[in-house]
Parts: structure tokens; C-alpha cells; sequence
């Protein structure tokens, strides 16, 4: 899918976190023990989708108030709500429920909600939001060592 060259840092981040879906799901298909799971699922929300989530609501959020960034508030919620149980919970499918949520949240936001913003913001906004983003944006590799979904 064409992308408007202002947003691609957070496509990009959104592979890394399709991918995390998967490696949970093959951790579970595996029958790995639940602790390593929450402890990747734990890594990869401090050290990769908190730091995401910031940066979308720090910075297009301000840029457009709709039903679609009220879904993406709401899902962004969701996910901190399961993360925050996790520590305490050895429920796979609250894991389970983390990974089908993850994965469907990046789905809406690459195939609805950043179409609707190249859409609906004008090209001097995205050009705004693309230098916002690239002063705070860093890659991140996910460099996690427990590679439990192999």
C-alpha cells in the first residue's frame, strides 16, 4: 500500500508489530511456557509500542478529531488495560486477546485510518507531521534474545 512519505516511520514500526502478534501466537501454538510470552509481550510494550502509541497521540491526534482517532484512543486503551494485567495473570487468553487486538488495531490504522489521513489532511499538515515525527522517531530493531516462537 502507497504511503505518504510523512508516516512511513509508523508503517514501518507497524511490521515490527504484526510480527510480535505472530511470534506470541507461535509461542502459544507451541505450548510455551506462559511466563516467557508475558515476558516478551512486557519487552516489546516498553522498549517498542509504548514509545509508538506516544508518538501517534502526541502528534496526530492533534491534527484530526473523528470517529476514526476515537477508535484508535479506545483501542490504544484496550491494549494498555490487558498489558497492565498481564504481570499478574497467567491467563492465555489474555495473551491471546493482546495479540488478535494488536494485530487488528495495525490493520485498521494501515488500511483505514492513515488512508483517511492522507485523505483528509492537507499536504503542508502531513509535511508538519512528517518533521514532528522524524525529530522524535527512532528504529528500534526487536532484538529480543528468548526467540521462544522458533
Amino acid at each position: 500500500m502507497k504511503r505518504n512519505e510523512n508516516i512511513i516511520p509508523l508503517s514501518k514500526d507497524h511490521h515490527f508489530g504484526l510480527l510480535c502478534s505472530w511470534k506470541i501466537r507461535q509461542g502459544l501454538k507451541k505450548e510455551i511456557e506462559i511466563s516467557r510470552i508475558k515476558d516478551y509481550i512486557l519487552y516489546f510494550w516498553n522498549h517498542h509500542l509504548k514509545k509508538h502509541f506516544s508518538e501517534e497521540e502526541e502528534i496526530l491526534f492533534l491534527y484530526l478529531e473523528d470517529e476514526y482517532t476515537l477508535r484508535i484512543q479506545r483501542e490504544h486503551q484496550q491494549i494498555k488495560d490487558i498489558v497492565s494485567q498481564l504481570p499478574s495473570s497467567e491467563n492465555t487468553s489474555l495473551i491471546s486477546g493482546f495479540a488478535d487486538l494488536l494485530e487488528q488495531h495495525i490493520r485498521f490504522e494501515e488500511r483505514e485510518w492513515f488512508p483517511h489521513l492522507e485523505e483528509k489532511l492537507e499536504t503542508s499538515v502531513l509535511k508538519k507531521i512528517g518533521k514532528e515525527l522524524n525529530d522524535i522517531h527512532t528504529e528500534e530493531k526487536d532484538d529480543y534474545e528468548d526467540e521462544f516462537w522458533k
